[in-house]
């Protein structure tokens, strides 16, 4: 138990709130901020995810073993990336238009989404997953090892060791963590793209994100 590593979540929306849920339930000290706007942080993490521990940005940045970035993307500016320097980032936004608005820079902007967050701190291990499914299937679709319908959730980043550290938590959490090799792989992941929302197995899942197939889309 104190060998896995401490979760920090920033983000204390649906998405964060429910992986706080399932990340105490397995074992790991759960560290979670949210908005500063956000009144009773502390009362509402009580509720939606007890054992969840409530702190700042700052603090989280420094505690944190691996930290999940689950704020809406158009926000993901306020996230400390400076103070991220050799951790593991799971980068779990997703640039959606109807929520988000269009942002020329992104629409223009040839490289993922992933990537382009990743370039906010070079020396940061960032990880691409948990964003290709929604909020309440976290939890709705978790299953035991071995189950055979058990969904896959896949893990890109260009830090192997990363991936290898965040596919045991994506494992912990009651899914089939895939490989998926390069954090540029990740447009698999992304709305609109061939594995997002889908509810496929470790293989469906891992043919999905062969660079192949990324041309075809």
């Amino acid at each position: 138990m104190t060998d896995r590593p401490v979760i920090g979540i920033y983000g204390a929306g649906k998405v964060g709130t429910a992986l706080a849920r399932l990340l105490v339930a397995s074992g790991h000290r759960v560290l979670i901020a949210g908005s500063p706007r956000q009144t009773a942080l502390d009362l509402l993490v009580g509720v939606v995810a007890p054992g969840a521990e409530v702190t700042t940005p700052e603090i989280l940045a420094a505690t944190a073993d691996v930290i999940i970035v689950a704020v809406p993307f158009g926000k993901a500016g306020t996230v400390p990336w400076d103070a991220f320097d050799g951790r593991i980032v799971v980068d779990a936004m997703n640039y959606w238009p109807p929520v988000d608005g269009n942002i020329a820079e992104i629409d223009d902007d040839p490289r993922t989404t992933s990537e382009i967050n990743a370039a906010r701190n070079p020396r940061a291990r960032v990880v691409k997953s948990l964003n290709h499914l929604g909020y309440h299937e976290m939890e709705d679709d978790s299953m035991a090892a071995g189950s055979p319908l058990r969904r896959a959730l896949a893990v890109v980043g260009d830090d192997a060791e990363a991936r290898a550290v965040v596919a045991e938590i994506i494992d912990e959490l009651g899914f089939d963590p895939v490989d998926g090799g390069e954090l540029r792989h990740g447009v698999a992941l992304e709305p609109g793209h061939p594995a997002f929302g889908r509810e496929l197995s470790a293989a469906e899942l891992a043919a999905l994100l062969t660079p192949a197939v990324h041309l075809a889309a």
